[in-house]
């Protein structure tokens, strides 16, 4: 196990990153799938900026890649538009 005070701080800091990104990704996921199950097409307009965001700042830091949030916005406002 690490015993320098820079390796033991990098491992909490790890730890608090992963977490936060964990619950990010995840909250993100539970938004694109209510976002897919709406019918109503005035309330999936008002749910997509916010959902675009989400993706964009997941993929800003790395948490997703950069082509799968593009990908997961297209198909996003494809299903949109659709309704």
């Amino acid at each position: 196990m690490a015993n320098h005070k820079s390796a033991l701080k990098r491992i909490r800091s790890n730890e608090a990153k992963r977490v936060l990104n964990k619950y990010q990704h995840k909250t993100t996921r539970n938004a694109i799938k209510k976002l897919r199950e709406l019918t109503d097409k005035k309330e999936a307009e008002a749910l997509f900026p916010s959902v675009v965001s989400m993706l964009d700042k997941l993929a800003k830091k790395n948490v997703i890649h950069a082509n799968k949030a593009a990908n997961l916005k297209s198909g996003l406002a494809k299903h949109v538009a659709s309704l």
